[in-house]
Order: C-alpha cells, then structure tokens, then sequence
C-alpha cells in the first residue's frame, strides 16, 4: 500500500495552473526526492499532502485515508505524519530538549502528549543531537537547528515524514548530516518525501525520484534509471593524433572541435556517441587501426544533466 498517494491533484491560482492533475505513489520506506526548478509546484503539492491547501481537484490519501473527505479521515491521514515545510523555528534561550518538550506538549490528548514526551530521548538520538541536548539553541548551528527540527517532526513516530528544501542554506559539513539522517530513517523504515533543488544531494540519497515541471510530472524511477545509457566516453591511447583520424570516419562518434585540432602524442581523448555507436565500437576501431588503448571510460550523464533537459525553457 502507498504510504502517500495523490490522484489527478490539480491547484489553480487564479489563472494560473500551478499543479496539474498530478499523480504520485509513495511505497512504505522510500526515501523520495521530488525535484523541480523555482515555482514548478513542489512546495504547493506539500501543503496540500500536508491539507493546508485545499486542492480544486484530485485527491490525497495518506495511509490510506484520504485527506479532504472529512475531518475524521483527515484526522486519521495527519496523524501519522511529521513534517517541516519552512526553516524551524526555535526559543533560542532555551536548550533543545526544552524546545522539543514544549513542542511536545502542544495538541493531541493525554496520551498522544505523553508518547511524544517519552520519544524525545530517542528523537535525540536519532538526530544526532544527544550530546548537544541541554545546549541553548541560540548556540546551534544551522545544520545542528535543522536536524533539530526534523526531530521535532519525528516525535510521535510519524510514519511519513514531508521535508520541502531541508538543506536549504547549510553548509557542505550541514548538508552531509542531514542527508545521512535522512538515509538512516529511510533504511529504519520511516517514508521520507523530499522536496530539493540541490540534484546533487538527491541523487546520492534517494530510492527514486520525481521531476516536476510546471505542475506536471515529466520523469519518476531510481535515479540511475533516469540516467540515459553512457553518451560519450574517455579513451586513454599512446597516440592521439592518428586515433583522432581512425575516430573522425567511424559513423556515430563526435570529437571536440578544439580537442580533434590538437596534436599527437599520448594522452586521453573525449569521444560522443549518437546513433548506435559503442564504447565497444570505439575500442574496435582503435585497436584494428593498430592504436594502444590503456583506458576506456564510459561517462554517464549525470542526474543533474538529466534534469537540466527535462527543465529546459521553464
């Protein structure tokens, strides 16, 4: 069963179409990156997913229940789930697992209370924070403030958590912990959707991913099955100019209009690939000619490359 599922959800402004009957299904333990450039509809289809938003059509079910039927099904999706959608917002003067106790508190029943209560100890853990614990917030940095907010989102052991841009302005060393946090939820069993432009990031820890372009969905899979098969390759030869005169008329291949006019010796070539041409072939071709070939390797286009195509205009 899809943890989180969207049918034909569709978002006017005006008479602007900002999502456009989009369908989504997220399994029980994906770590899903929903990509997209500025104002392709990321952060709207959260906050509908979220019901902060209502949709002007298509549904949302989370858990199976759906989101806008009624209140009771509403209450029943949203239990289940933990969220950040913008930058966390702390008591700076008070230490984190006071901010995380307060938090705590807030809403649901006696007994929803005292179960967040009592997960703070493992929330703490989970982030990465135990240590930092009875330190004031103020004196966090900015990657420390937002793992401390995807902890806030995990009291209560949601079985969703909703992320938009959750390394938005850290640095490298800020971005590194929250994505191996990320991971780590992922592999324990929590579903992680994440909203990102930061390819880079997405592409190293997420089970698949989602491309969003003017509301539509224009690509879905894993990201190396986004990745086309490789469409140019390195090849190392003891020779380069008479390599470049074999490659120039085998049918398919494409060289560098500055690297084809550069002289011989050894050293490595940048060969394209269209319309049927190999790796293979280009290593066929080198070798018959009587050319040494100590390295040949294929270069895949790059998540980033992908996106970029896709995106293209917008």
């Amino acid at each position: 069963m899809s943890v989180l599922a969207t049918s034909d959800l569709t978002k006017r402004y005006g008479d602007e179409l900002v999502v456009d009957h989009l369908n989504l299904s997220i399994a029980a333990g994906d770590l899903y990156g929903f990509l997209g450039p500025n104002g392709a509809g990321k952060s709207t289809t959260i906050r509908m997913a979220l019901g902060l938003v209502f949709p002007d059509g298509g549904s949302v079910e989370v858990g199976g229940h759906s989101v806008f039927s009624s209140s009771e099904a509403r209450s029943r999706a949203l239990s289940r789930v933990g969220a950040l959608v913008e930058e966390p917002a702390f008591w700076g003067y008070l230490s984190g697992r006071r901010n995380l106790e307060y938090f705590a508190r807030a809403g649901g029943n006696k007994v929803d209370r005292r179960a967040r209560l009592d997960d703070i100890d493992e929330v703490l853990r989970q982030v990465g924070l135990a240590d930092a614990a009875a330190k004031r917030v103020k004196a966090y940095s900015q990657g420390m403030r937002q793992r401390l907010g995807i902890g806030r989102a995990l009291l209560g052991h949601p079985d969703l958590l909703v992320l938009d841009e959750p390394t938005n302005g850290l640095d490298p060393q800020g971005m590194k912990e929250v994505r191996a946090l990320l991971r780590r939820l992922a592999d324990n069993g929590t579903t992680v959707f994440v909203s990102s432009h930061l390819l880079g990031e997405v592409e190293a820890m997420c089970d698949r991913v989602g491309v969003l372009v003017a509301g539509k969905l224009v690509a879905e899979g894993p990201p190396g099955h986004l990745v086309d098969e490789p469409d140019r390759v390195r090849v190392d030869v003891d020779d380069r100019r008479h390599a470049l005169d074999v490659l120039r008329v085998v049918p398919g291949i494409s060289l560098d209009e500055l690297e084809a006019r550069s002289g011989g010796g050894p050293g490595p070539i940048k060969v394209g690939l269209a319309n049927g041409a190999t790796p293979a072939g280009v290593n066929a071709a080198l070798v018959s000619a009587g050319i040494g070939v100590s390295a040949l390797v294929p270069e895949h286009a790059r998540l980033e490359d992908v996106f970029l195509t896709l995106t293209e205009g917008e």
